[in-house]
């Protein structure tokens, strides 16, 4: 265990059914192993304007309340293999604040993504192709004023792929879990392992 896992102790088990889905999926079933396979509606997507200048909010998120000071963690299977496909974990306040993070299928190549939207959207990726087919395991905190973004592959360690300021306002209820999309197709279906709660991470390196 690195200095920037949760404590086994601290972490939790989230049972699927206590998050509600936003803009509910094509199919969800739960498979043998305790997992949840998820089909997308073709066209789901999460954007803000930025360069594209379309506004998409028709994402399928598994979501419940986010708290500061706390984590939220998902494992799922990358099985993209379409322009576009995506699954991961997000965070939302509403339709103008949000971050996205997860793997992504972007001009042939499986890649990690993270998309952090405060009315703008922005993108930021890696390539992975190594990653595909594998465990994939997203780890969100949300610190004061700030949301660190980790991931892995199974039997990898967890690395540091993103930092970004994050202060929603005072009232603000925030909301993450597991969240899939497919903008370009029907049929994308993603395979969702695990969905876990924790303290958030101490430690940046």
């Amino acid at each position: 265990m690195t200095e920037t896992d949760a404590p086994d102790a601290l972490v939790r088990d989230i049972p699927w059914s206590q998050g509600n889905w936003r803009n509910p999926p094509a199919s969800v079933t739960e498979t043998p192993g305790g997992g949840l396979r998820v089909e997308a509606v073709k066209g789901s997507d999460a954007w803000q304007k930025t360069s594209y200048g379309f506004e998409r909010d028709s994402e399928h998120g598994l979501l419940r309340l986010f708290e500061l000071g706390t984590a939220v963690e998902v494992e799922f299977v990358a099985g993209m293999s379409q322009q576009f496909d995506q699954a991961g974990v997000l965070v939302r306040v509403d339709e103008e604040h949000w971050v996205k993070a997860g793997a992504e299928y972007a001009d042939g190549v499986l890649r990690l993504s993270t998309v952090v939207t405060d009315v703008y959207s922005d993108w930021s990726t890696a390539p992975v192709p190594h990653w595909q087919d594998t465990t994939v395991t997203i780890r969100v905190s949300w610190a004061t004023g700030a949301i660190s973004v980790r991931a892995k592959a199974e039997g990898e360690e967890f690395e540091l792929i993103r930092l970004a300021p994050w202060s929603p306002h005072e009232n603000a209820v925030v909301v993450a879990g597991p969240y899939l999309c497919a903008p370009e197709r029907a049929g994308f279906t993603a395979e969702f392992v695990k969905w876990q709660v924790g303290p958030c991470d101490s430690a940046l390196h």
